[in-house]
């Protein structure tokens, strides 16, 4: 075979493939829109007609005769000195995208320190979802304090070979579990960063949910933090949106690169009223969502147990926030196809999100618990988890 057509062959394999993906993938969001029960009911994944009802239904919450908002100005300033009031920090400024919110975050505190260079975690989100945005745009140079799948220890930012600029924290790191430090190990982390004269800045995309696991006030965790970026949509439910909040000289020079990268929206009123919504009506839900979390992972731990499944983890063992992982000993294909058969066969959605492959014969997922989940007792969880064995077995792997 020419080179030509073996390359010809093997975009004609990816093309496939990827168009496998986008079916199932379809196919999944369709079953478990159409599932009678699940642990977590995303605004994002409904049509058209729920997400407009939502925008209504936020709009209700706002004084409606007050001028709309052009350029940030007028409802969009509601926001930001809301989120600066809960963060405890003297300004916010709204951003359409959290990628830009933290991209002008690290540039503007490298002008301040000198020096590009931020210690992140390989699997934090800028290093994993970001098509390398930090080098690419902004000049930032990404170092690695720990490669281990959790937060970085004090003693790694205080040992780290050489300076650097700035800490990012993720918190939770979505990508290891969804795991936090104690409060302790945070204090200490933070306390080493700047004994080596850098700034700490936390990507608190789910910082909403983190304080049933530190124990503490979001202004007092926040107030660790010289910046914090915040979102509006993965744990509010909001259309979008993101905050970042901080020192006003900051947050002034923010502002200046927010219009720089185009973020300087002409009218952003309905994803504002959706955020204000979300604080409204999510925010104080979340530490009950935070306890059910561990109350599903129990009773999932116990399932898969007694359906004789040979290994299995919940991780972290006691979710950290409202998400967490699972693991199973199967093929991907085979775990997705059981996820997508339970909720279109007997309409119970216990695995909405996707399975990814982890190693031969090894798949992980994420489980999300929202106000869905509160409906379920640990014995409905069994009976699912019994119900998806059964469907696992069942099919081909």
């Amino acid at each position: 075979m020419s080179d030509a057509a073996e390359h010809s062959g093997q975009e004609a394999e990816s093309a496939t493939e990827e168009e496998r993906n986008l079916k199932r993938r379809r196919r999944r969001i369709a079953a478990t829109r159409g599932a009678g029960r699940s642990l977590a009911r995303l605004g994002f994944l409904g049509p058209l007609r729920e997400r407009l009802a939502f925008v209504r239904e936020a709009a209700e919450l706002y004084d409606l005769d007050e001028a709309s908002d052009l350029y940030g100005t007028e409802v969009v300033e509601t926001l930001e000195e809301r989120v600066a009031g809960l963060l405890g920090k003297e300004a916010a400024a709204f951003f359409p995208t959290g990628t830009m919110a933290q991209q002008v975050a690290l540039r503007c505190w490298a002008g301040r320190t000198g020096n590009p260079a931020v210690a992140v975690h390989p699997l934090a989100h800028p290093e994993v979802h970001e098509r390398n945005a930090f080098s690419q745009l902004s000049g930032l140079r990404p170092v690695h304090v720990t490669s281990e799948p959790r937060q970085p220890t004090a003693d790694e930012v205080h040992d780290f070979p050489e300076p650097f600029g700035a800490l990012m924290l993720e918190l939770p790191l979505r990508d290891a579990g969804f795991v936090l430090p104690s409060w302790e190990e945070l204090s200490a982390v933070v306390d080493a960063a700047h004994e080596r004269d850098a700034v700490v800045h936390f990507d608190g995309a789910r910082l909403w949910e983190s304080t049933t696991h530190f124990g503490r006030p979001l202004d007092e965790i926040a107030g660790l933090a010289d910046s914090v970026y915040v979102s509006f949509y993965k744990s509010l439910d909001a259309l979008g949106g993101a905050a970042l909040a901080g020192p006003k000289t900051l947050i002034d020079e923010a502002k200046t690169w927010r219009h720089r990268y185009g973020g300087m929206v002409f009218q952003q009123f309905p994803t504002v009223l959706t955020a204000l919504a979300g604080l409204d009506r999510e925010l104080p839900r979340l530490p009950a969502y935070v306890a059910h979390a561990r109350v599903v992972a129990e009773a999932l731990r116990e399932g898969f147990a007694a359906a004789g499944v040979p290994w299995t983890r919940v991780h972290p063992e006691q979710p950290h926030t409202h998400d967490f992982q699972v693991w199973l000993p199967y093929d991907r294909d085979a775990v997705t196809e059981a996820a997508i058969r339970q909720a279109e066969e007997t309409g119970t959605a216990l695995f909405a999100n996707p399975w990814n492959a982890k190693g031969p014969g090894l798949a992980v997922t994420e489980v999300y618990v929202r106000a869905a989940a509160l409906e379920w007792t640990a014995d409905d969880v069994r009976t699912a988890v019994a119900d998806f064995v059964a469907l696992l077995k069942e099919t081909p792997s």
